[in-house]
């Protein structure tokens, strides 16, 4: 079952609303633009979570963020094969 929609009047530059025309696919302008907001809500939602740890225990250093892609980058290339695909349908 699919969550209620309504129906919003929005304002944008033209050419950002043609080049997302062009790029939304059959899916559609608004299933294109739905995805770009629910995007950009979780990088701020992560963005207020990054402020409140660093309020707590200090700035995030970038060897730190460094140490963590490559941790990230591990574990990814030791997954099993199909593990992404089991992830990506949850």
């Amino acid at each position: 079952m699919s969550e209620p929609t309504q129906k919003y009047s929005i304002s944008m530059p033209r050419d950002v609303a043609e080049a997302a025309r062009a790029r939304s696919g059959p899916s559609g302008l608004s299933a294109y633009v739905t995805a770009a907001v629910a995007r950009q809500i979780e990088r701020d939602n992560l963005a207020e979570l990054i402020a409140v740890a660093e309020a707590e225990i200090g700035p995030i250093t970038a060897e730190e963020i460094r140490e963590k892609g490559d941790l990230l980058v591990r574990a990814h290339q030791a997954e099993p094969a199909g593990t992404e695909d089991k992830r990506s349908a949850a």
